[in-house]
């Protein structure tokens, strides 16, 4: 059974398509999951599971420092030191990739400065290309793994993910991958590893 790590999700919205399909998916945060499925969850640090034998890794790491949209306070609050380790957390996922293992990194689109950093993504994806009509830029970094493809273009381009009140479950409900998406990954590029396997033996 293949195995895959969630990284950075406590939402479990895409380790839950992944179980959905068979795969023995495992999701990783320093919160306790809100998903429904503690059974599933590793409440912990990332990098003492990271290193370990997995057949894909899916990332969601912190961009708060790293995103377009905040850019402004870097040197408005002299946060480039949190800056600086943000994106070191980030290339940490990109180094398990060197030795072959699939990896994807999902994150807003990010500033000139962590670009530098972190590199180019490989893909932009929006809700409306897998069935939300709604507007959310996210790139992904891909490694070792296909790009993904629209399965349910909409009309629809509303900002409901900025419109929501401020409060306790605001940076949650912002962080949570669409359902569409979440399915998207799972049915994709779990049918790669499996092709990849067969085509292997």
């Amino acid at each position: 059974m293949k195995k895959i790590l969630i990284a950075c999700e406590e939402s479990q919205a895409v380790t839950i398509e992944f179980r959905k399909l068979g795969f023995e998916a495992i999701s990783c945060d320093l919160q306790d999951c809100s998903g429904g499925y503690p059974e599933w969850h590793i409440k912990g640090d990332i990098t003492h599971q990271l290193y370990r034998e997995w057949d894909l890794i899916i990332a969601h790491p912190p961009c708060t420092r790293l995103s377009n949209s905040g850019v402004r306070w870097l040197a408005e609050r002299n946060l480039w030191d949190d800056m600086y380790q943000a994106c070191e957390f980030f290339n940490l996922f990109q180094s398990v990739a060197k030795n072959g293992t699939p990896v994807a990194i999902e994150n807003p689109i990010p500033h000139k400065y962590a670009k530098e950093y972190i590199g180019e993504y490989s893909q932009i994806i929006q809700p409306w290309m897998f069935g939300h009509g709604e507007t959310k830029a996210t790139c992904l970094w891909l490694y070792n793994l296909p790009k993904l493809t629209p399965t349910n273009i909409v009309e629809g381009r509303e900002k409901r993910i900025w419109k929501l009140p401020p409060g306790e479950e605001r940076a949650k409900l912002r962080s949570k991958t669409y359902q569409g998406i979440a399915e998207a990954m799972a049915k994709q590029w779990g049918n790669y590893l499996m092709k990849s396997e067969r085509k292997a033996s």
